[in-house]
């Protein structure tokens, strides 16, 4: 049997937004080597994207990676299939259609490549560098300007039979509720518990309430920022926006537990600053609505991984599954 020097194995993992792509050498530690970015949106064809990815990231290899092997490549991005390694109909990138994205990849840097939603990979990270180190049941819910989610079952992410499984964000926790913005959708859990849902929850409440530190703000001011502010110095209105928020979080995470009976659900992005503003009421509405055999059994717990380098570390985890 021969013995793998895993010190001399690196990821490259990408992460693709809708205007900017970071990207990084990862080693088996989880340890970043050099990272970068650049923008997404600059880039009119996925061809032409790639080429810019090669002309900035090759660099970077012959400079850190002199002795080490370039294990693989992985990707996460809107819309990504792990299946086919493809990204499809993603409606915030620049690129329509679907896109062979991993072939393209592997054809430029000569080396496998693996792809996944951003949510999957960001469950993946927590799963082998964070949080969920040795977990083999857990959901992992990011909660930024929308709602993402990974489910992990038996130690495996789950993508169904499409490779888009774990839309939770898009579930429905208010039937003929707030209409999504860009869905359509009436009452998901992203009209409410993201980001740009709790700043048109502030505004609606705000309206309601002339005394509130909020009406202090401008309209375009209105966000999961300010709100928190506000709520540190006990504007009544602020901490309701929160209690609110959490509830609905709350009842969503309910129903994930009833189905997949995870040991832990993962909250991952900007607005779990907010801390026991939203974790209190989220926790509760939770218990609540359980059944009595899954109660007081699951534990609501926090992202380990800093979050300017998850993306990172979350799309290299890919590099690493077996």
């Amino acid at each position: 049997m021969s013995v793998v020097d895993l010190s001399k194995q690196v990821a490259l993992g990408i992460d693709i937004g809708g205007t900017n792509t970071k990207f990084g050498l990862v080693n088996h530690r989880g340890e970043i080597l050099i990272k970068g970015s650049l923008p997404t949106d600059q880039y009119s064809t996925p061809e032409a994207f790639v080429d810019a990815l090669h002309e900035q990231i090759q660099p970077m290899i012959d400079e850190h990676c002199e002795g080490k092997k370039i294990e693989g490549i992985g990707v996460g991005a809107p819309n990504a299939n792990y299946y086919r390694g493809t990204i499809e109909l993603a409606p915030n990138l620049p690129w329509k259609g679907v896109i062979n994205f991993a072939d393209l990849m592997t054809a430029k840097f000569n080396s496998p490549c693996k792809m996944t939603n951003d949510a999957n990979a960001a469950a993946l990270g927590e799963m082998m560098y964070g949080a969920a180190r040795g977990m083999k049941d857990f959901i992992m819910i990011t909660l930024g300007t929308g709602v993402g989610s990974g489910i992990v079952s038996s130690g495996h992410l789950i993508y169904g039979h499409d490779g888009f499984a774990g839309e939770l964000g898009h579930t429905i926790v208010k039937p003929g509720g707030r209409k999504h913005w860009s869905t359509g959708s009436e009452g998901s859990l992203e009209a409410y518990a993201s980001a740009t849902g709790i700043a048109i929850t502030a505004k609606k409440m705000r309206a309601e309430f002339p005394d509130s530190m909020l009406n202090q703000y401008p309209e375009e001011a209105i966000n999961s920022k300010t709100v928190h502010e506000c709520a540190l110095k006990e504007d009544p209105v602020a901490v309701e926006v929160f209690r609110y928020t959490g509830q609905k979080l709350g009842e969503a995470l309910a129903n994930f537990v009833m189905f997949s009976s995870p040991e832990a659900i993962l909250l991952f992005g900007g607005v779990i600053k907010a801390g026991d503003f939203i974790l209190k009421p989220a926790k509760l509405h939770m218990e609540r609505n359980l059944l009595p055999i899954f109660r007081n059994k699951v534990r609501l717990v926090f992202s380990e991984l800093d979050e300017a380098d998850a993306a990172i570390l979350g799309a290299s985890a890919l590099v690493w599954e077996k």
